[in-house]
C-alpha cells in the first residue's frame, strides 16, 4: 500500500513523502525544506531512502545536501538539471523509470519551467508528482524553455489517465482562478470550479492535489488546442496560443 503525505512548507509550497508499507522505503518528492522533511517522517516512523527531484530550483532540490546527510538515502534527478543539483546518485529522463519497492514510477520529460523538469507518474497510487511543470489551474513560468517545449510537455502530461490525481508543488490556485477566468470567461466548469477554490481557501484548505480530468476541462494551459481559446487568443495551433496565454499570464495583475 502506498501513502502519500503532503504538508505545507515555506511559504506557498507543498511537501510530499510517498511511503510503501510493503519494502518500508519512503521517498522525498523533491526537498524545499529539509528539517520539515525530516520531522514530517520522523512523526510517521517513515525512514527516508530516497529523493525524486523534479528540478534545480532552490525550493525544489534546495535541502537534497541535508537530507542525504541524516538518511544516507539515494539522489534522483533530472539529467537536464542534474549539473545544479546536489548529491546527485542517477540522472532520469523522458521514458526512464523509477522504483518504490515493488512500485514503478515512469519518469515524463516536462521542460519548460526549466530545460531538465520531469515529473514523476506512479501509476500505483494514481498520482503524477509534476513539481512547477502544471499547477492546478495553472502552470510554471517559463523560465528556460520555449513554447514548443512546453507544449509538448504539457501534452505528455493531458495523455495520462484522466483519473490520475495532479500533485504540484505549490499553494497558486487562487491567483491562477482569477487568470484562468480572464481568459476563459464562458467556461462554466470553470466558474464552478473557481468557486470551490474561493471557499476552500477562505478555510485555509489546500486545493491540491487535482484531479487531471478537472484540469482537462478547465486549465486554459492544457486547453490550447481548443478552438474557441485559439479564437479568443489568437495564433491559430495550440503552441501560439500557449504562448499567448504564458505571456498574458505573465503580466496579469
Amino acid at each position: 500500500m502506498i501513502e502519500i503525505h503532503q504538508f505545507p512548507c515555506l511559504a506557498d509550497n507543498y511537501g510530499y513523502l510517498v511511503h510503501d508499507g510493503a519494502s518500508g522505503e519512503t521517498v522525498c518528492i523533491d526537498t524545499p525544506d529539509a528539517d520539515r522533511y525530516l520531522a514530517e517522517a520522523a512523526a510517521r516512523g517513515w525512514r527516508i531512502t530516497q529523493i525524486w527531484n523534479t528540478h534545480w530550483h532552490a525550493d525544489h532540490a534546495g535541502g537534497n545536501a541535508a537530507v542525504k546527510d541524516a538518511t544516507g538515502c539515494t539522489i534522483t534527478a533530472p539529467a537536464g538539471d542534474a549539473a545544479k543539483i546536489a548529491g546527485v546518485d542517477r540522472t532520469a529522463d523522458q521514458g526512464d523509470t523509477v522504483t518504490l519497492g515493488e512500485h514503478v514510477a515512469q519518469v515524463l520529460a516536462v521542460g519548460g519551467h526549466t530545460l531538465g523538469h520531469v515529473a514523476y507518474h506512479l501509476p500505483d497510487a494514481g498520482a503524477a508528482f509534476v513539481g512547477d511543470a502544471l499547477f492546478a489551474l495553472g502552470c510554471g513560468r517559463m523560465f528556460e524553455g520555449t513554447p514548443v517545449q512546453f507544449w509538448t510537455s504539457l501534452s505528455r502530461l493531458k495523455a495520462l489517465p484522466p483519473e490520475t490525481l495532479v500533485y504540484c508543488a505549490h499553494e497558486y490556485t487562487a491567483s491562477n482562478a482569477r487568470f484562468a477566468l480572464h481568459a476563459d470567461p464562458d467556461n462554466a466548469a470553470l466558474a464552478a470550479y473557481a468557486g470551490e477554490v474561493t471557499a476552500r481557501r477562505a478555510q485555509d484548505l489546500p486545493t491540491v492535489p487535482s484531479p487531471l480530468v478537472r484540469e482537462l476541462a478547465t486549465n486554459p494551459f492544457l486547453r490550447a488546442d481548443d478552438p474557441a481559446l485559439q479564437s479568443r487568443w489568437g495564433g491559430g495551433d495550440a503552441v501560439a496560443t500557449f504562448a499567448a496565454l504564458r505571456a498574458a499570464k505573465d503580466s496579469f495583475r
